[in-house]
């Protein structure tokens, strides 16, 4: 039996399938929210705060372990606004738009 030659190609990029598409539809909806408040790609045309978005992140965490699922503001869940905002420090890491003003210690602090 012959295998499919793209498969081995295939193996070696992101097993994008492994994304359950519930999480992918909670981000998509916190990012529709955003593109709605401040333009879709935002993130893309100007500078942004790494610690921007790790306080919106740290926002939507404490919110949901208090029992909160959806935002009261956007009607999003908390978890897709989460997804969301690591997506864009990720995408504004990649475009080199995003400012690293993250507090780096000189020797970490051990758990």
């Amino acid at each position: 039996m012959n295998l499919d030659p793209k498969r081995e190609i295939g193996a070696m990029k992101a097993p994008l399938h492994l994304i359950p598409p519930i999480a992918m539809e909670k981000a998509a909806w916190a990012h529709a929210d955003g593109a709605v408040k401040y333009g879709a790609y935002n993130w893309r045309h100007v500078n942004v705060c790494a610690t921007t978005y790790l306080a919106a992140i740290m926002r939507h965490l404490d919110a949901f372990r208090n029992g909160e699922d959806c935002a009261k503001d956007s009607g999003c869940h908390h978890l897709g606004h989460i997804i969301a905002n690591c997506n864009i420090l990720l995408d504004a890491e990649q475009a080199g738009t995003l400012v690293d003003d993250r507090f780096k210690q000189e020797k970490p602090i051990e758990p």
